[in-house]
């Protein structure tokens, strides 16, 4: 097998990608849709943010045909975003990435896709993007546009800071705020508690990713919290966690005091303890797999909020 035909050291060993024509595959790996979780973890903060919009409304989520249309309109949005951010990030990383043996066989340190290739195609899922967010209301359309500035600058960070991770929190977790947007047109305390609990829960999880590259990352110059906590990451990334507990259900008490939202919620904590006790710093397989399974972290979030819509 060539370099050209290997795919990422952490991507699902088969999916649907293999099965499409060769000379597409490499795009479709560029915006990681063999790797689906990125977008699931950029789809749920959006879905807090809708259904503390519908919350802070005093109704239930669902209920109006345009609630599931955003659904589907903030689905698809994660999905090209996603894509637009991996496909960038790589354009910036390609030096890197070629020297990190989980990165080197993306497509571009790879040669399967060139830069300039790479940049038109970017440009070709911006567009898409702009088309998604113009459905929006006005305010949500300033709130989404102004997420590029830090998609922008979240690719430098690892070169700059120990905490690049607490960069891709502010960045991964705006749909919090532009989904709230989408709904109530405005923005409210209840919603930036709730990007704040969110910013902590992917401080945490991508802590916990970066422990994959620790060495690669050493003998490549790149930093993270991973590097950073060493030894203590378990420790830092539990604190993380009870922040991020403690500031989403603070945010749901905020915008409605529910019962059934709290009982969820300590579905969601326990989820948390699980993963901490789980973490051996010296297994990047381990470490992968926990990565991964914040997909349920969020799908249980996601229920603690659409219920305290519907039950006080």
């Amino acid at each position: 097998m060539t370099l050209e035909q290997q795919a990422p050291a952490d991507a699902i060993p088969s999916t649907w990608v293999d099965s499409v024509p060769e000379r597409i595959r490499p795009y479709l790996r560029l915006v990681r849709l063999d790797r689906p979780i990125g977008t699931w973890l950029l789809f749920w903060p959006s879905v807090f943010g809708l259904a503390m919009g519908a919350a802070v409304q005093g109704r239930g989520f669902g209920g109006e045909l345009r609630d599931w249309w955003l659904v589907v309109i903030f689905a698809i949005g994660a999905i090209v975003m996603r894509g637009a951010g991996c496909t960038y990030n790589d354009i910036v990383d390609r030096d890197i990435d070629a020297k990190v043996a989980r990165t080197r066989g993306r497509p571009i340190p790879s040669g399967a896709v060139s830069v300039k290739q790479a940049w038109a195609f970017l440009l070709a899922q911006l567009i898409v993007g702009l088309c998604i967010l113009l459905t929006l209301n006005p305010f949500a359309i300033v709130l989404g546009a102004s997420s590029l500035i830090l998609i922008a600058i979240y690719p430098f960070m690892k070169r700059i800071t120990w905490l690049p991770q607490a960069w891709l929190g502010l960045t991964f977790n705006w749909g919090a705020l532009f989904g709230f947007a989408a709904i109530t047109q405005n923005l409210a305390p209840a919603a930036c508690v709730l990007y704040a609990g969110c910013f902590f829960w992917t401080f945490g999880y991508d802590t916990i990713y970066a422990l994959q590259d620790m060495e690669d990352d050493a003998l490549a110059g790149v930093k993270s919290t991973a590097r950073l906590f060493g030894a203590r990451t378990p420790f830092w990334v539990a604190l993380f966690y009870l922040m991020a507990a403690a500031l989403i259900l603070a945010s749901g008490l905020m915008a409605r005091p529910s019962w059934a939202f709290a009982a969820v919620m300590l579905a969601v904590a326990s989820h948390f303890i699980w993963q901490v006790r789980r973490l051996d710093v010296n297994d990047p397989a381990r470490a992968l797999a926990l990565f991964r399974a914040n997909r349920d972290a969020g799908a249980l979030i996601a229920a603690a909020l659409l219920v305290t819509t519907w039950v006080a």
